[in-house]
């Protein structure tokens, strides 16, 4: 498989892992944490297929991540993680329905600038 159809595979499980954690913790509502109440909470997140699906996607991604490690120099690599931001800045927008602002959009123009600057060296 190509080096960078590997990144790419990492990204977008880890992006896929995001919205689906988000799904399945957002359905649980805020979370409190205290000494007597983590029990329940560890239950409630494992017992979520949406956390427990996002958890797999991580760890499938990493597979991936671990093979472009082997071939890359990490210096070269490692800025092609920025792109998990990028895409689940995109992804919460189309999926969730997260606001936008400029500011934000703004930034995250600027690690995809940085990103083909990083490519291209």
């Amino acid at each position: 498989m190509d080096t960078l159809l590997l990144i790419l595979a990492a990204t977008v499980l880890g992006v896929i892992g995001q919205l689906l954690l988000k799904h399945g913790m957002g359905g649980m509502g805020p979370l409190s944490v205290s000494l007597v109440g983590v029990p329940k909470i560890v239950w409630q997140i494992a017992t979520s297929p949406f956390v427990v699906g996002g958890l797999l996607m991580y760890v499938i991604g990493t597979f991936f991540w671990l093979i472009t490690l082997s071939r890359l120099d990490l210096s070269f690599a490692y800025p092609f993680v920025s792109l998990n931001q990028v895409l689940v800045f995109i992804a919460s927008w189309l999926v969730l329905h997260e606001e936008v602002n400029p500011l934000r959009a703004l930034g995250m123009f600027v690690i995809c600038i940085g990103i083909l600057l990083v490519a291209r060296s």
